[in-house]
Formats: structure tokens, sequence, C-alpha cells
């Protein structure tokens, strides 16, 4: 149905921006609550004619005579927003969200270094939880996001500070990652840890003003007292916080490019075909990219769980060569990283996947060993034809072009790719332009 006029001013208030909407009645009472990336598009779509309604839509569009909404930084805080709103107001067309039975909850266990988990149980008096929320594969992905920002630890272990056995602790995946700060390798101390959480605790409640304020104010403290190593982190902090208001998307989560695969499916299938000996968590692909043999750059991208971790992407202007010679290229790019990976003592990825055939394969593997390096597993991935080429399969996999597991490695491949070709153009536009 359409727009009604009733409804013009309210819808003409909407921003384009990521919030809160909230539809009222004709006695002014709250009936539904939503979220959405940009409010005036998400209300837009529920007066579109073109676009098929179900019945309880089509009964609450005709219940709406006010529209209310609260704008937010991002979706992120959008989503919990929302939760907040449907437990406090009840509306009656958000159905499934009037009991918190059952619906899962943010766990922040009583340890000395708390541990961050999503549950559907209570029980346990020695923690402290939030919510309910509607979706816990939302909620998961959420607090993906916030991990980031917060970087509370996600591991089992029994983790007490001083204890000696810290000390033969080598920091996991997530630690090289810049998702926690290692305390079980005395990393970090229990108090910084729990400002950490406090922060994270109040964030889930709503206050990421206050949050980013007492960030500011503690780094300007920190800065003044000459602690420079602790204002650099606390204002790295306040950057991921504020970049929430960009890169905060859970659909990023959901959906990886435009594959439409659940990353964790390509990661245990790749597990599977490639007989690896667990999950490749962490996969970088390495692109090179030059036009006619100038401006030749390499690419590396890395992936998590399936997802691209841009922060930890790198670039490399290649200096060995100048001409059109992918294979020296290719070898310039992986010596260059895995050197520095294994002086500097940190973890390997699971799996390297290299832009190209065996020629490629075998340029990489030559760098490896002119090295003495070793990466748990090598692999290429050829254009058009689609095959994979390990050292084991050299004569090339055939993986069904529907399989996650195939999608999975042409997404890291086509990012590493993109990348590539971004940085080689940004050098060439300076080389042309005089930039």
């Amino acid at each position: 149905m359409p727009l009604p006029d009733y409804l013009q001013p309210d819808f003409d208030a909407l921003p384009d921006a990521p919030g809160v909407y909230i539809y009222k009645d004709d006695t002014d009472h709250e009936i539904y609550v939503g979220k959405a990336i940009s409010l005036r598009k998400r209300v837009r779509q529920y007066f579109d004619d073109k676009r098929p309604i179900d019945r309880k839509t089509f009964d609450l569009v005709a219940r709406i005579r006010h529209i209310d909404f609260i704008e937010c930084n991002s979706e992120v805080e959008a989503f919990l927003l929302e939760n907040r709103l449907i437990k406090d107001l009840q509306p009656i067309f958000n159905i499934r969200s009037k009991s918190d039975i059952n619906f899962p909850v943010v766990e922040i266990t009583g340890e000395q270094f708390p541990r961050v988990i999503v549950t559907r149980d209570k029980t346990n008096k020695d923690s402290k939880y939030y919510g309910p929320f509607i979706s816990a594969t939302w909620l998961r992905l959420a607090l993906q996001i916030l991990q980031r920002v917060f970087k509370y630890r996600t591991c089992s272990l029994d983790i007490k500070e001083g204890d000696p056995k810290n000390n033969f602790y080598r920091p996991c995946l997530e630690y090289h990652i810049g998702r926690c700060k290692a305390p079980c390798a005395n990393l970090q101390s229990a108090s910084d840890y729990a400002a950490d959480t406090r922060r994270l605790t109040s964030f889930l409640q709503g206050h990421s003003k206050e949050v980013e304020r007492e960030l500011e104010r503690d780094m300007k403290l920190a800065a003044k007292d000459r602690r420079y190593e602790d204002a650099a982190a606390l204002r790295d902090t306040l950057k991921a916080i504020q970049s929430l208001r960009d890169k905060g998307s859970l659909t990023d989560g959901l959906e990886p490019g435009v594959l439409h695969i659940d990353p964790k499916d390509g990661v245990a299938q790749l597990q599977a075909i490639l007989k690896i000996d667990h999950a490749p968590r962490r996969i970088e692909g390495i692109d090179i990219a030059h036009l006619q043999g100038k401006e030749t750059v390499g690419s590396l991208v890395s992936f998590v769980d399936g997802l691209p971790t841009r922060e930890q992407y790198r670039r490399f202007k290649i200096k060995s060569h100048d001409g059109n010679d992918d294979f020296a290229s290719i070898r310039e790019v992986v010596s260059r990283r895995y050197t520095r990976l294994n002086e500097e003592g940190l973890a390997m990825p699971d799996l390297v996947l290299i832009d190209g055939g065996v020629g490629q394969l075998h340029a990489a593997q030559q760098a490896l060993n002119a090295h003495n390096i070793k990466v748990p597993y090598l692999a290429s991935l050829a254009k058009k034809e689609e095959i994979v080429y390990t050292l084991e399969h050299e004569e090339g996999l055939r993986i069904p072009r529907r399989s996650p597991a195939l999608r999975m490695l042409q997404y890291v491949r086509d990012e590493a790719h993109r990348f590539s070709r971004h940085y080689h153009h940004i050098l060439r536009r300076k080389r042309v332009i005089g930039e």
C-alpha cells in the first residue's frame, strides 16, 4: 500500500542512516520496533506497492499512525538498541520477542579474566548477563565485530594473573590478528582487561558516547603522564569504536562478497577436500599486478574463519626486478612476508593461496625452500578453469563449481586480485600525474 499522507511528515524526517524505527498506533502505543542500516530505505519498503507482503505485515502497516526513530552510529548499535527497546516496550507485533525464555543472552563470566559467551543458560551465579536478544546469529556476528574493539578472550583457559604457567603459553591466533591481548601469556594485566570488559558492558547497554568520552579522557591523561604506549592503545580502541560507524555492518558477516556462502561451510569443506589436519582458520592470498611490466606490485590479503580481516592486508612494491616476471614477483612477496613472520616468531597462516597455476605454486615453494620456511599448506588457484593445484596434486584438483570450498578459495583469490589492482592503479596515477 502507498505511504498515507498523514505519515509523510514522519517519513520526511527519517535520515539515510543506521538506527531503530518505532511504529505507533492511533493510541500512540508502540506496536513494532525494527532496526535498519538506512532508516529511510527500510521504512519505505513497507509501503512499496511492488513488494509482496504477508498478512502480518499487511495488518501492521494498516495500524501505523506515527513513525518515530532513534538514529545510531552503526548497525551494531542499532541491533543492540532494537533488542533493548523490544524488551522494554513489548510491542505487540514483535511476537517472537515477547518472552526472554530460551532467547540468547551475552554472558560475561566471573573469572579474573572474564570470557564473553553467547548462551541461553543463565544459571551461573558468578556471571553477569545482558539481553535477551532476538537472534543468536546476529548476536554472534555483533560480538565478532566488538571483539576487534574490546579484545576480550574467547578461549576456555583458566587464566590467573601471575600464574607461573603463563610464562610457557604461546599466544594463539586471536592475539596475532589483534582480537585478544593475550593475558594467558602475561601480555595484559588483570586491571587493563577489567577496564576493557567494563567498556564492553557499557557499550552493550547502549552507552557508546560515554565509552568514547572515557577513552578520550584516559588517553589524554596517559599522554600527560608520558605513558605513551598506554595512550596509543587507548587511541586505537577509540578509533576502533568510531570506525563502527563505517564498518560495523552485521551483513558483512552474513554475505561474503557476492558468493553467498556460509564461510564456516567453506572452511570446513576445504579441510575435507584438501585433507588438511585441521580447519584452515587463517588463509592468506597472494596476487601480482602490473601493466606491461611497469608498476609491478604484490598484494596479500588475510581471512580468518572465512571472512576478510582487512587490518592484516599488506602491499608490496616489487624491488628485485623490472619487467613482466610473475614468478620472480611471487618469490619476492613470499620471501618478504614469511621470512618476516619467521624472524618475529609470529604464527604462520594455515593455508597460503597463490593466484595462478602450477608454475606460480612452484615459485612460492622455491621461495619458502630458499629460506627453510614451512607453511602448513600451500595451494594455487588458476583462473578460467578454476583448477586448484597443491604440491600433492600437481595435476590439479577440480572442485565442483557450486562447492563452498571452491567459492571460499575464489573469494580469497578475487579479493587479493582486487587489492593488488587497487595498489597498482595508485602507483600508476602517481607516475602519470605526479601526485
